[in-house]
């Protein structure tokens, strides 16, 4: 790797092409420990908002409207506000409120933390829906069916209709998920440690500028790329015929 680390450095000397985090131990270092907390912090997020948005698709078929009624209000808040609003909201209101009332000093949560809370209801408000279209999509003689063997209806929805309702609604899930990974990007407003946040610091201290937008640049697309393959072999290899083909 140093012949590589070393053409970088070349390439700065020859051309004025300052790409620090390749010759310089120090900038390399900060940056891909950057790139690893984006990677968490997605990855986190991801199953986080998968997994209410699962809830919260149950919720809305309850027989109760007031549960019905505080699902639609979540969704409603979460969807129609900007998803940097919500991260300061928590940041700043929701932790100075709960640290008032735990008496706790310092905060409930770092900003980490507030980061993978707000995402991850940010993202769950749209998988709510995406999962609650996938559950309507599969026939209701199918959930009868299920019903006639004497399953319950926490076992119709776990066993038959959310399965089959997953391979409906995974196109719309994806899209929404690849979206997440591009939105964790606000987490910079609040100081988390993430991709953008230290290019901010590196070109702030180097004055490369133009060098550490275009890698930030290619860094997502290649996130993004990567989790569009995933993604797309995960659609193929659960498809079933008659359902989300």
């Amino acid at each position: 790797m140093e012949f590589v680390w070393d053409w970088f450095l070349w390439l700065n000397q020859e051309h004025g092409i300052k790409l620090t985090i390749f010759y310089d131990d120090w900038d390399r270092g900060r940056f891909f420990r950057g790139v690893w907390t984006t990677i968490h912090l997605s990855f986190i997020c991801i199953v986080l908002s998968v997994i209410i948005g699962i809830i919260g698709a149950w919720l809305q078929m309850s027989h109760l409207v007031w549960i019905r009624r505080i699902v639609q209000g979540y969704i409603q808040f979460f969807r129609n506000t900007p998803p940097l609003i919500q991260l300061y909201f928590f940041y700043f209101a929701v932790d100075a409120a709960l640290s008032s009332l735990a008496g706790i000093r310092g905060g409930v949560l770092d900003s980490y933390g507030w980061a993978v809370v707000s995402l991850s209801f940010f993202a769950g408000a749209f998988n709510v829906e995406i999962f609650r279209a996938g559950v309507e999509a599969v026939p209701r003689s199918t959930a009868e069916a299920a019903e006639a063997l004497g399953y319950t209806r926490r076992q119709v929805y776990q066993y038959v209709t959310l399965p089959l309702a997953f391979r409906v609604c995974l196109p719309a899930l994806n899209n929404n998920l690849i979206n997440l990974l591009k939105t964790t990007t606000v987490a910079y407003a609040i100081a988390v440690p993430e991709t953008l946040y230290v290019a901010n610091q590196i070109w702030s201290d180097e004055y490369n500028v133009q060098e550490m937008m275009n890698v930030v640049w290619v860094l997502y697309i290649a996130l993004v790329g990567v989790l569009v393959w995933l993604m797309h072999r995960w659609e193929r290899s659960i498809k079933v015929p008659g359902f989300g083909q």
